[in-house]
């Protein structure tokens, strides 16, 4: 059976609506989402409309789309779809993802989408809801694998940090042996690597034979560089170029920075003289948003809010040890809270205090959580590849010009690359 396509108004296949004032003096906890055009900001103990819903921004914040399974509260900031007109809601999220809503603002000074501009938009939608869902439900299994992934390389990560923090944080196997215990979780040849006694550091305690070093000591310090941003030509939104990464690009990436949102050409990375990243280096931030950390994956470049962690052939940590310590690390310390993004340069990056372990308790780590960090990374990767197939079909698929019965291949060989 073949899909009809029609083409339509979308204020005729769907009504949006803006949706209700709800101050913060008048919120109380509940169970009901609070939708701003941000998403989910907080939870009410009333609804004000029927799930599932469509949100999307309409002021402020706009170009996001949020889809909600259960009754919700959407705030004066958003449109909400009203009326599904009988037609598929999965579907109506999918379609309002393909919309470009900055064409739709008021050009106000903060940006606002215009409801009556939007519904006035032709869109080209299968005809029966059978065919919005089966849609649907093929882009939902992209967005379900993704979704495992991530929560997969939680759990994972989780994992490494859980003995990362045993071992190098509450120090339980030389605590266990000064009990006169076995340290639990490992075998005895492990457990004999550990020391049985404390001694004292700037740190506090730590087992003997560990020893305290500044950051600049375990590892080659750089600071990233921004080209004159009014020179547009050292600049590109082509993959093809250098990666180039910022504070934004790092809080939206997992474990490993595999992508950027803007790329340097080589002149300005040469003319600049802007320091090129070696793969499985560790990076920090440490100007405005101070503490996001991540691993490059192969060669990259970042913007002078971001530190390189740089370990030669015979450093005293590995990158993995390195990144699980500075997850734990206390940036706090560095500064008050609200003080922080400004108190910390790079010569207190460059002086950091590092616990740094025996070579023979690094390498038994090394060899526990490398594997861990390896499947992370795929996954991520995975994941990069399943958002391209899923970014690249989701208007193609949405408007008809790629049947969905074509797909199957399509999918299997992009989930296999």
């Amino acid at each position: 059976m073949s899909c009809n396509w029609i083409e339509i108004p979308l204020g005729d296949f769907i009504e949006l609506k803006r949706g209700y004032d709800l101050p913060k003096s008048k919120r109380q906890s509940g169970d009901y989402p609070i939708v701003s055009s941000a998403g989910i900001s907080d939870f009410h103990n009333a609804q004000k409309v029927k799930g599932p819903g469509v949100v999307t921004g309409r002021y402020g914040t706009i170009g996001e789309v949020f889809f909600v399974e259960g009754d919700y509260w959407p705030l004066n900031t958003t449109l909400y779809v009203k009326d599904f007109k009988g037609n598929c809601p999965n579907f109506v999220y999918y379609l309002l993802k393909t919309f470009d809503f900055h064409k739709y603002s008021d050009k106000a000074a903060v940006p606002g989408v215009n409801r009556n501009h939007l519904h006035q938009e032709i869109v080209r939608v299968p005809e029966t809801y059978e065919w919005q869902q089966n849609i649907a439900d093929f882009i939902s299994k992209l967005d379900d694998k993704i979704t495992l992934n991530t929560q997969t390389n939680q759990t994972l990560e989780a994992m490494a940090q859980a003995i990362f923090k045993s071992w190098f944080v509450d120090f339980d196997p030389t605590k266990a042996k000064m009990r006169g215990d076995a340290p639990e979780g490992m075998d005895a040849a492990t457990a004999a690597l550990f020391p049985s006694t404390f001694v004292d550091s700037e740190l506090g305690p730590i087992p003997e034979g560990w020893e305290v070093c500044e950051s600049q000591k375990v590892a080659t310090i750089g600071i990233g560089k921004t080209p004159p941003r009014k020179e547009s030509q050292w600049f590109s939104d082509d993959n093809s170029n250098i990666t180039w990464i910022s504070i934004k690009d790092m809080g939206a990436s997992g474990a490993y920075a595999l992508d950027s949102s803007e790329y340097l050409t080589s002149e300005a990375v040469e003319k600049f003289n802007v320091k090129v990243i070696p793969d499985n280096t560790l990076i920090l931030s440490f100007k405005l948003t101070v503490g996001r950390i991540a691993i490059t994956n192969g060669e990259m470049t970042t913007n002078e809010a971001i530190a390189h962690y740089k370990l030669g052939d015979n450093s005293k940590v590995t990158t993995n040890y390195l990144y699980s310590y500075m997850k734990q690390f206390n940036f706090e310390s560095l500064g008050s809270t609200s003080s922080i993004a400004k108190a910390v340069n790079s010569k207190i990056i460059k002086s950091l205090p590092v616990i740094v372990p025996s070579k023979d308790i690094l390498d038994s780590f090394e060899g526990l959580v490398n594997p861990i960090f390896a499947k992370i990374k795929l996954l991520q990767l995975e994941n990069k590849n399943l958002e391209a197939l899923r970014d690249t079909l989701l208007p193609k698929l949405l408007s008809g010009e790629i049947e969905l019965d074509n797909l199957a291949t399509e999918t299997a060989e992009a989930e296999a690359s």
